[in-house]
């Protein structure tokens, strides 16, 4: 158990309020674009908990490429619907609650597969994906293509790491409750981030 959920436990361990590696100014070379997208995922905690979430829903799904697929390809779109000048509304309420959402599936253990699943994937990742493209805002093409990429990968090594994990352990006894549990601090997370936006609506 302690194994299965150590990569949730460095979720929390990383830093809640980071959300761009280089301090919010948009990247100007590839190599920034680049450690830019690979750490922008990970260092924003609502976003890597949802991202372990569908990794986890994917293995209990029997599933465990399609679902990050059609998850990371949302939100390459939603980063470049951002670019395009398009805003998407309560985006940041959105992304918390898609995290509590799927937390709240998977710990009940419902197979989350199938169209409708892929297409909830789908539509999370679009508001995802949007939040990512305000770092780089007001970068060239090169940068926000090493951006993309890095954000792509990084996300897709995520969730099928986990989908894959999880999917041999869940072969074993005690796999799926192991899967819950981590499906719990996931959750956890979605919900300390929806209460900070709903305040942040509430008192502006």
């Amino acid at each position: 158990m302690t194994r299965f959920l150590s990569l949730p436990a460095i979720v929390l361990a990383g830093p809640a309020l980071a959300h761009h590696p280089l301090g919010g100014e948009a990247p100007q070379t590839v190599f920034h674009g680049l450690i830019s997208g690979l750490a922008h995922p990970v260092i924003g905690l609502d976003h890597l908990a949802f991202v372990v979430l569908v990794g986890l829903a994917a293995a209990l799904a029997g599933r465990s490429l399609a679902g990050p697929f059609a998850f990371i390809a949302a939100t390459l779109a939603g980063t470049a619907v951002h670019l395009a000048g398009v805003t998407l509304p309560l985006a940041e309420l959105v992304i918390t609650a898609s995290v509590v959402t799927l937390g709240v599936l998977v710990v009940a253990g419902r197979q989350v597969g199938g169209p409708v699943a892929l297409a909830g994937f789908g539509g999370a990742g679009l508001f995802h994906g949007w939040a990512y493209g305000e770092a780089v805002v007001g970068s060239t093409p090169l940068p926000v293509f090493a951006y993309l990429l890095g954000f792509g990968a990084i996300q897709f090594a995520v969730a099928a790491g986990v989908a894959l994990f999880a999917g041999k352990v869940a072969q074993h006894g005690q796999g799926a409750v192991q899967a819950r549990l981590a499906a719990a601090v996931c959750m956890g997370v979605g919900v300390a981030f929806l209460f900070e936006t709903v305040e942040h609506m509430i008192l502006g």
